[in-house]
């Protein structure tokens, strides 16, 4: 019945259908009274243009399952261990990957400063100047170019953990990189919706617009969509849920007051307004958690300079420092300047961020 039912071109915003359809179906196959839903991934296969937080909060939680048998699934490369640092090193196989350069004009060089400002001072802990030589790839974040554009190749991108997509204009020809999603190839073809008016809410519209890759203003993405690379205002580029693997879900709409709701990747409700950017899908590279560098060197590489225990510094360079063993005594985890570090709010009274609808959850679970 659910398979007919998602087959049969029912609009996506069909809530009391959908409920009473997955009921139903497990009414009938286990003879048992209809409960909440189960994890299925009929779930994942659908849409639910609905503010019920426990559906949305179901497929949140069969995602992060799916993130956890993934190592299972994933190819790793690794290396016969004819020395100490290739015994650990292991990273996934991305053949999909374009081998050669990037586009010249759409990089740009990138200066080292070691964690430094304009008067020589650290104000960034742990970071080193021994960077390899890279450049910067300009990623578009606004999305602002009207009409089709079909993906050339998606390329890796050192400055970020996600990878990236060049795009080709079909009409001007125009080229740019963007973030690439989950299930991006070459020869796809996506477009910008985020300046379109939205005067025609037709279900067969928003089947033909949300498809993954394509970039929409929040008013015209149906609720409960995976979303990532999501923007803050109307005109500002996209500043949320662009690391790797990283997404976003719209939980509500409030058209009253020109804003829209958002889960953050951290479980924390906030605020966004409602003609912000988004694309639809999950950023691209979601098993870049489960590489291995294999020795502190590669760190290094990548400018991360060590990072010392407190503890195991003097008195007068740690609070946790200093005494006769390995203990910190009876003082909570704090900073090397005395902020404590675990489940203390840092903005509190009028310093508050007023875009945060719900605080994400603290402490174990």
């Amino acid at each position: 019945m659910l398979v007919r039912w998602l087959t049969s071109g029912t609009p996506l915003h069909s809530t009391s259908i959908l409920r009473s359809t997955l009921v139903g179906a497990r009414f009938h196959s286990t003879r048992e009274p209809p409960t909440t839903p189960e994890l299925t991934p009929h779930i994942l296969k659908i849409v639910p243009n609905t503010s019920d937080i426990v559906l949305l909060e179901k497929q949140d939680e069969l995602l992060r399952k799916k993130r956890k048998l993934a190592k299972e699934t994933v190819k790793l490369r690794t290396f016969k261990p004819i020395s100490p640092s290739l015994r650990w090193l292991r990273y996934p196989i991305y053949p999909y990957l374009h081998k050669g350069k990037p586009i010249r004009f759409l990089t740009m060089h990138k200066n080292n400063n070691g964690g430094r400002n304009n008067q020589g001072r650290i104000t960034v802990r742990h970071r080193s100047g021994r960077f390899h030589k890279r450049r910067i790839r300009l990623v578009d974040f606004y999305r602002n170019i009207k009409g089709k554009q079909t993906v050339q190749r998606i390329e890796y991108d050192p400055g970020r953990t996600g990878h990236i997509a060049l795009l080709k204009h079909n009409h001007s020809g125009a080229l740019s990189y963007i973030l690439a999603c989950d299930g991006l190839r070459e020869g796809d073809v996506i477009e910008s919706f985020r300046y379109t008016e939205n005067t025609n809410n037709n279900s067969m519209d928003e089947v033909t617009t949300i498809q993954r890759g394509n970039c929409l203003p929040l008013d015209m993405i149906p609720i409960g969509t995976v979303v990532h690379n999501v923007g803050i205002t109307p005109v500002g580029p996209a500043k949320f849920c662009r690391a790797a693997g990283t997404y976003a879900r719209l939980l509500t709409k409030l058209p009253e007051k020109n804003r829209a709701v958002i889960r953050l990747q951290s479980g924390e409700h906030r605020y966004v307004s409602l003609r912000a950017c988004a694309t639809i899908g999950v950023v691209s590279n979601i098993e870049h958690q489960l590489r291995s560098l294999g020795k502190a060197g590669r760190s290094r590489w990548m400018g991360r300079r060590p990072s010392v225990r407190g503890v195991a510094m003097n008195k007068c360079d740690h609070p946790h420092g200093g005494g006769r063993g390995k203990s910190k005594s009876n003082k909570l985890s704090m900073s090397p300047w005395g902020q404590l570090a675990k489940g203390y709010k840092t903005r509190r009274g009028k310093n508050q961020n007023k875009m945060k609808v719900k605080d994400r959850q603290r402490g174990k679970k």
